[in-house]
């Protein structure tokens, strides 16, 4: 399992685009949610912050170590989310991946989470 929280930097600029990008996720959750769902992602979370003159984004998962990066199932939403990334995201400011020091998953949800992790290896054998 993959816990992981990443800052990004957001363009300058780009606030309001950032607004209508999660304003389209929210909108759009039923869709967002079939994606993680293809992923194999049990918890996805955006957070925003500002710091300084610069805004990040902060993505939170929990996904399985063999989750996909991308679903067909939502190929759609995958699309329009993947073209905001590319216009607010500034690629010159390298992603950092902060540390995991402790990660506190109750055992009955982490147990869940690895049933559905090998729920689809128990399909295909």
């Amino acid at each position: 399992m993959q816990v992981e929280l990443t800052k990004f930097r957001i363009k300058q600029g780009k606030s309001e685009l950032v607004d209508e990008w999660m304003r389209f996720l929210n909108e759009n959750m039923q869709d967002a949610l079939l994606s993680l769902d293809g992923e194999k992602m049990f918890v996805e979370t955006i957070m925003r912050d500002t710091v300084g003159d610069h805004e990040y984004l902060y993505w939170y998962s929990i996904q399985a170590d063999d989750g996909d990066t991308n679903s067909d199932v939502a190929e759609c939403i995958d699309r329009r989310h993947i073209s905001y990334w590319n216009r607010c995201i500034d690629k010159t400011y390298r992603p950092r991946n902060l540390q995991n020091e402790v990660v506190m998953i109750p055992h009955r949800i982490k147990d869940y989470m690895h049933h559905l992790e090998n729920e689809d290896q128990a399909v295909t054998i």
